[in-house]
Parts: C-alpha cells; sequence; structure tokens
C-alpha cells in the first residue's frame, strides 16, 4: 500500500486527483476541510487522528505535527530508517500534497483583523513541505494544482514519480514555502513594528523569461516578476507582435511607460537609451504623438512610443511611417493590429485599460548589497509653486511649468528641460554641469526657444545658467530651489524680467 497525505487550502482539483491517487492503490490520509471534501465526493480518507491516536487540537492549530506524519515523511529509503519507524508503528508517507493557508489573499483584504491574520500563518503545512522536499529522494511533494497532472502522468506510465520530477517538486516546495514566509515577515514589520524600512528585507520575483542577453551581448540576463496582481505593468503587458524583447528594450520601455504615466491628458512620448528625445501632450493621441516626434525628429529613429490611449488606425498609419522598436500603449484597436502588421519585427505592448504606477520601492544593488528608496512619485500641484521673482506667472505658463516639471523628473541628471506649448522642444540630460545642459538643450531647440520654459531636476549652484536661458529667450524657468546661492540666482532673473518658480522638491535620477 502506498500512502498520500493531502492537505490544502487552495482545492481546485484536489477531489479528481484524490480519485485517480485511489485508483493507482494509494491510501489517502487527511485532515479538517480537506477530509470533509474529499468524503463527500466519495473518496475513502483516513484521517491523521486515525495514525496518531491524538485528535486535532487548540481549534486546528495542531493537526499534522506528531512523529508518525514526519517520521513517515522523514524516513529515509535504508535499512536502518525503516526498521526504525516500523518498531513505532509507522509506515512511509510517499507522496505530500499540501498547500498553505491564504495568507496572501487575508492581508490583501480591505478589511482584515489582527487576529485573522495570525490565523493564517499557517505552521503544520509548511514543516511538512520542508520535510517532503528536504526527503525528494524517497517523496514527492507536491504544492500547486498545476503539477497534478504532470505527477498523474509519471504514475500511470512508470508506476512512480520519477527522481528528476522529485527534484523539481522539491524545489518548488522550498521556493514555495519561501515565499510564504517571506510575506509574512515583511507584512507583519509594517503591521507589527510599524517601519517602511525594516530590519530584513526581502524582494521575491518569478521567472518569466530568458533573455538573448544583457545590456550588452556578452552579459547573460532573465526577466523576472513580482507576485501579485501586475494590472499595468511592464511585466504583464501583452505582446501582440514583434521579435522577443531584450534587456535594453525592457529598460527603455519602462522609462517611456513611467513618463506617459505621469500624465492624465493624452500623452506621447519617444525614447531613446532611457531619456525622452520627444513628448508632448495633445487635444487627442494622435496630435500628442505627431507633436512627440516632431519634438526630435532624427532622434525618433528606432526609438520606443509609448501612449497612454488606445492606439487606433489613424495613430497606427503615422507611427508605422518610421521605424520603431517598440510601441506600448493602454490597447490597439483591430484595425491598428492590423495595419502595423506588416512591419513584423516591431513589437506592440498592450500594458492594460488603466494607467497604473508601479510599486512602492525602488532597489538598486550595489556591490556588497543594495540601496532601497520610495520611488519618486511626488505629484506637484499649482498650489506647491512658489514664485521668487518679481515677474509673475500666467496661468498658461503655470500650466507649461508644470508640464516640463512632470518631463524633467524622467530624465537623467542632471537635467534640463524646454517645453513650448506642452510639447518638449529641448533636452539635456546626463551632464556634468548644469550650465552643459542648458547649453545642449538650447541648441536642439534652436529658433522654438522663444517663449519657452525650462525645468531644471535640481538647483542653479550659479546664476550662469539662467543668464544663458534669458538671453536665449526662455521667459519662465522652474527649478526645486535650496541653493546657498538662491539670491543671485533669483536676482539674475528679476534682471532680464522672466519668471522664477521653486518646487521645494528636486527629481534627481541616475
Amino acid at each position: 500500500m502506498k500512502y498520500a497525505l493531502i492537505s490544502v487550502a487552495d482545492k481546485q482539483g484536489i477531489t479528481e486527483f484524490a480519485t485517480a491517487l485511489v485508483k493507482l492503490g494509494y491510501q489517502i490520509i487527511s485532515t479538517g476541510g480537506t477530509a470533509q471534501e474529499l468524503k463527500t465526493a466519495g473518496v475513502e480518507v483516513l484521517a491523521v487522528s486515525e495514525i496518531t491516536g491524538f485528535p486535532e487540537i487548540l481549534g486546528g492549530r495542531v493537526k499534522t505535527l506528531h512523529p508518525k506524519i514526519h517520521g513517515g515523511i522523514l524516513a529515509r529509503d535504508e535499512e536502518k530508517d525503516q526498521k526504525e519507524i516500523a518498531s513505532w508503528g509507522i509506515f512511509n508517507l510517499d507522496l505530500v500534497v499540501v498547500n498553505l493557508y491564504p495568507f496572501k489573499e487575508i492581508i490583501a483584504r480591505e478589511k482584515v483583523t489582527l487576529e485573522q491574520v495570525i490565523e493564517n500563518i499557517d505552521i503544520g503545512g509548511p514543516a511538512m513541505l520542508r520535510a517532503a522536499a528536504k526527503n525528494f529522494q524517497r517523496v514527492a511533494v507536491v504544492v500547486k494544482p498545476a503539477a497534478y497532472e504532470k505527477v498523474l502522468k509519471e504514475l500511470k506510465e512508470k508506476g512512480e514519480v520519477s527522481l528528476s520530477l522529485r527534484e523539481e517538486l522539491a524545489v518548488e516546495a522550498f521556493s514555495h514555502t519561501a515565499s510564504y514566509d517571506l510575506t509574512i515577515s515583511q507584512y507583519l514589520s509594517k503591521f507589527l513594528l510599524q517601519t517602511d524600512f525594516p530590519a530584513h528585507y526581502f524582494r521575491e520575483g518569478k521567472k518569466v523569461q530568458d533573455l538573448r542577453y544583457g545590456e550588452n551581448p556578452h552579459q547573460k540576463a532573465a526577466l523576472y516578476c513580482y507576485p501579485g496582481k501586475q494590472v499595468g505593468m511592464l511585466t504583464s503587458a501583452r505582446k501582440l507582435q514583434g521579435k522577443e524583447l531584450s534587456y535594453n528594450n525592457l529598460v527603455d520601455s519602462e522609462a517611456a511607460w513611467a513618463l506617459v504615466s505621469e500624465f492624465s491628458e493624452p500623452a506621447a512620448a519617444i525614447i531613446k537609451h532611457t531619456n525622452p528625445c520627444g513628448a508632448a501632450l495633445g487635444k487627442n493621441i494622435l496630435e500628442a504623438y505627431q507633436r512627440a516626434y516632431a519634438s526630435d525628429p532624427l532622434s525618433a529613429f528606432g526609438g520606443i512610443v509609448a501612449l497612454n490611449r488606445e492606439v487606433d488606425e489613424k495613430l497606427a498609419a503615422e507611427l508605422k511611417k518610421i521605424f520603431l522598436e517598440i510601441i506600448i500603449a493602454p490597447s490597439f484597436s483591430g484595425d491598428a493590429v492590423s495595419l502595423l502588421a506588416a512591419k513584423q519585427n516591431l513589437r506592440l505592448l498592450a500594458m492594460g485599460e488603466r494607467v497604473v504606477r508601479d510599486e512602492r520601492y525602488w532597489l538598486e544593488p550595489i556591490s556588497g548589497g543594495f540601496l532601497l528608496q520610495e520611488r519618486d512619485q511626488a505629484i506637484l500641484t499649482p498650489a506647491d509653486l512658489k514664485v521668487v521673482t518679481k515677474k509673475q506667472p500666467s496661468e498658461e505658463q503655470k500650466a507649461e511649468l508644470l508640464f516640463a516639471w512632470g518631463l524633467v523628473k524622467h530624465v537623467k541628471s542632471n537635467a534640463i528641460v524646454l517645453t513650448k506649448e506642452k510639447q518638449l522642444i529641448g533636452v539635456g540630460a546626463g551632464q556634468m554641469n548644469r550650465v552643459g545642459a542648458v547649453k545642449i538643450a538650447l541648441e536642439q531647440a534652436a529658433d522654438l526657444v522663444k517663449d519657452s520654459v525650462l525645468a531644471s531636476d535640481a538647483f542653479f549652484p550659479f546664476p550662469d545658467s539662467v543668464e544663458v536661458a534669458a538671453k536665449a529667450g526662455v521667459k519662465a524657468i522652474i527649478q526645486p530651489g535650496g541653493s546657498v546661492r538662491d539670491e543671485s540666482v533669483i536676482e539674475k532673473a528679476d534682471e532680464y524680467d522672466i519668471v522664477m518658480i521653486f518646487t521645494g522638491k528636486r527629481h534627481f535620477k541616475h
């Protein structure tokens, strides 16, 4: 007789699986709700309490924590162990099918009590899974309904679960309990200790796919996603057509999607090497794209386009005119997909119907560890603006400055952007000095610079940037403020009769 211990919170497919095991000669051992469900379905079940001679106690907190259970799981297939368990009346458990109390689902509820949280911390389940996974040389452990079919297939064809599959299932079981404990640790750190940055920080990622290579061809890479709902996230995007995405494609796509997610109005952005070469708002998404493309048609070649509205046939016809790597949007109409299908290598990424900001924290690896910070999700409103010059901004200038400020946070520091009529006209990105970034942005803007506005991601350390910008025709500047030379910077703005606004917030992006 072979024995299978079954105790599952996720009961999907369990009666069918147990029925098939019985037909293959297994005696089913079970507990609580699982045993009741199987009995109701007509499956013969041996209760754990019948084996241990001990009832479930403490309201079900203690059921399987017993030598007759764990001895049957942990006994190795060797003479010494087999004689020892036999002397105690313990028999081998060959298959352990366990998944855990729904802790993640419980804490995801809008209203949940601490008592509910605590009672959904599984103890016996992880103990059985770890024991079975440790003894994979003899025992098969199953944690997910998705594995039922392949386990049954091997049992029917080979009469046993192969060592290779037992090894695979053991790793999955340890990953399952690690994920479970990670969730509990992070939740209780937040709930009980009231801290955003606990003493120990863990991340869980599930591999989505291997990538062709990393940032460069000699580097290996893979894509992982975090657990949980991924609405509006790059890892959940539906690729409607095109080649596989590369490491650099994904990094640039993240930058592009983050930028258009900044705006509620129809917005378009064109990204090259994580920086925008084009960005604009429009009365509709077609106009937004046309204006974004006009920002810098030369750099747009081979770029990544992000849009925060559906791509329809008219917009698709415009997008089709130039070589692009990727188009990202919440959705694509059927006609748009048909039209763009002619460009077989062009990737189309449908992000979902809503633009969703990513999770709260950003992790940056360094040698020996990592840095953890809150994401830069600060939103600036008109009420936050502090006018520091004699010249006062018009309402139209305020709106333009807010648009420029929304862009500059997505440009590598030192960052300067110039905008006009809600269109990016000049970018100075990743420069080693701020006045150098200003000059690059002005050069790109060329004749469009007259009456434009300028946004700087950090304060001006000297008034030279203001003077260079004002002489070129910039009429308003938005910057964080906070320099020891703020007074002289403001004086320079007053000298040229231009508007300057302080935000009190900096947007460094390294």
